[in-house]
């Protein structure tokens, strides 16, 4: 029986700019890799709230993060 996680590697073959912060935490080492690239507030009590409609391209241009470094990383990462 397929998990979670599983469900959601069979989903996401890739982590786009439109994919949404929650979608990319579901991956395990996807908030290591946020987080060395400087996002903030994770775990602050709005991102509770935020997190399910902000995508990855917009909390990048929010927080000045490269985009396409960190898309690199995680998609590299997901890969494994």
């Amino acid at each position: 029986m397929a998990g979670r996680l599983d469900i959601f590697l069979i989903m996401v073959q890739k982590i786009t700019k439109d994919t949404t912060l929650a979608e990319v935490l579901e991956f395990p080492e996807a908030e290591k890799i946020l987080a060395k690239h400087n996002l903030p507030c994770l775990h602050c009590p709005m991102a509770k709230y935020e997190i399910e409609s902000l995508t990855l391209g917009q909390v990048c241009k929010m927080y000045e993060i490269d985009l396409e470094s960190l898309l690199k990383e995680l998609n590299e990462k997901l890969k494994q």
